[in-house]
């Protein structure tokens, strides 16, 4: 039976079903729709590296980071962001926590202090390759990052070159974090297929 008819199928049998039944039977489209995906050869892509988040520059390093929007209102028990503030980014990603490893890319867009009772952005980026197999592809990720949270996922939007059309989730763990300068080495993990 071909897919199209199954689901109408299913909806149609739906209508005269328990709410019980009927989860029983999104649960069956869902996972129908994972087999469409894996029978049509879909692979997972697992990419790792470290984004250098610098707010604050050094002599070995430049301010990656930059407050382009400074908010309104101070956020609780944080002396440097507001309420509003937006930092426009443009950190280097490596292979390792160490800036001086090999690079692979550059992390380009913005985070916006979305909270006005939590450390909580809106992280909107695009994940640029420069080097290696996926030299000259990106991948766009954009959502929560609730940065006191051991891990964080984002949803990936979309991407480019060997990435176009991309779905998945990034987790995001704080490698360093020092408060004094907000500067930050993030570990990011990609699933995507």
């Amino acid at each position: 039976m071909p897919y199209p008819s199954l689901i109408f199928s299913l909806l149609s049998i739906s209508r005269s079903c328990s709410m019980a039944s009927v989860k029983r039977h999104v649960q069956l489209l869902l996972a129908l729709a994972a087999m469409a995906v894996v029978a049509q050869g879909a692979t997972t892509t697992h990419l790792q590296f470290y984004m250098h988040d610098t707010v604050t520059a050094s002599a070995a390093s430049p301010a990656t980071a930059m407050r382009t929007v400074r908010g309104p209102t101070p956020a609780p028990g944080n002396p440097i962001n507001r309420f509003g503030d937006m930092y426009t980014i443009d950190d280097a990603l490596t292979e390792e926590p160490d800036l001086a490893s090999r690079a692979v890319g550059r992390a380009q867009g913005f985070y916006l202090m979305a909270s006005r009772s939590a450390d909580q952005l809106l992280l909107s980026g695009n994940m640029v390759f420069t080097a290696g197999k996926y030299n000259g592809s990106t991948v766009a990720m954009m959502g929560r990052d609730a940065t006191l949270d051991e891990v964080r996922e984002l949803p990936v939007v979309g991407g480019t070159g060997a990435f176009r059309g991309a779905a998945g989730f990034v987790q995001i763990r704080t490698h360093s974090f020092n408060a004094s300068n907000n500067n930050a080495v993030l570990k990011v993990d990609m699933y995507m297929i």
